[in-house]
């Protein structure tokens, strides 16, 4: 008896330490995959259909995404290295290279989206070296990198990318980028609404010069206004806005996604699918 209970917290020891190491690493940051559903599910609405092709361009997105966050770690820890976000880190990446591989094969047109990942990817590891990851033009550049989701399911879906794609991939950075002068107006710092109103003013001109071209539709443009409408309310009620806890304001922004996405998705949609 005093051998095996000698030998349990030994036992117990290990399998914490093992399993430690098979706990997957995951992003512990919700907002961005909403904005990587949301984009993703334009996308598709787009493209209106969904097919096998939609559901790896999906999948392989998501990993992506679960890429990014344990190099990120591990590049601001540059002086403690961490294995087991190095070893996830190229789980993921091995997952999403196979499927993208898979997907660029069907529809070679997808190099140019990969292109442009990969392009994101590095100029946010620079800005992570560079201490500059909270800087509001690489958040700018993090949230147009994850939302080519959209123009991936579009192309992974039909095999082809559209100029009404592009414009979407747009549209959707143009709007989910708002949160980032929201979110500075908590801090004492950050907290003024002249950058805010620029933003949103350029942003405006932006979504009217696409519909102009006839990138997409009225209602569709439209759906940009959400994020304007948002900015006022938060205008309105700045004093709660700044010192409400974050839980609340995490669920005030997310509110106001879902109902541009839900926008914009229906927008795209035709009054009937077509058959499969």
């Amino acid at each position: 008896m005093a051998i095996a209970s000698d030998a349990s917290p030994v036992d117990s020891k290990k399998r914490r330490k093992w399993f430690y190491w098979c706990r997957p690493t995951f992003s512990p940051e919700q907002g961005v995959l909403l904005v990587l559903f949301g984009s993703f599910l334009t996308g598709a609405a787009l493209a209106q259909q969904w097919n096998q092709s939609t559901n790896l361009a999906l999948a392989c997105a998501f990993c992506v995404l679960q890429l990014e966050h344990p190099y990120v770690v591990q590049l601001k820890q540059r002086k403690n290295w961490k294995p087991r976000f190095l070893i996830w880190g190229g789980i993921y990446g091995a997952i999403a290279l196979t499927m993208a591989i898979f997907l660029w094969l069907q529809s070679p047109v997808l190099l140019w989206i990969y292109s442009l990942a990969l392009i994101g990817f590095i100029v946010d590891s620079v800005a992570v070296i560079q201490k500059k990851h909270k800087s509001i033009a690489n958040e700018i550049c993090i949230f147009a990198t994850i939302c080519l989701s959209a123009p991936l399911a579009f192309g992974a879906t039909t095999g082809s990318i559209s100029i009404e794609a592009m414009a979407l991939w747009i549209l959707n950075t143009l709007f989910f980028s708002s949160a980032i002068y929201t979110i500075k107006l908590r801090k004492k710092r950050t907290r003024l609404l002249k950058p805010g109103i620029i933003y949103h003013g350029l942003a405006a001109l932006i979504v009217i010069g696409l519909y102009a071209l006839n990138c997409f539709s009225l209602i569709t443009a439209l759906s940009f206004g959400v994020a304007i409408i948002k900015f006022g309310v938060i205008i309105c009620v700045q004093k709660w806005y700044r010192q409400a806890k974050f839980q609340f304001i995490a669920i005030f922004e997310t509110r106001f996604a879902l109902i541009y996405v839900a926008i914009a998705c229906i927008s795209l949609l035709p009054a009937h699918l077509p058959p499969s």
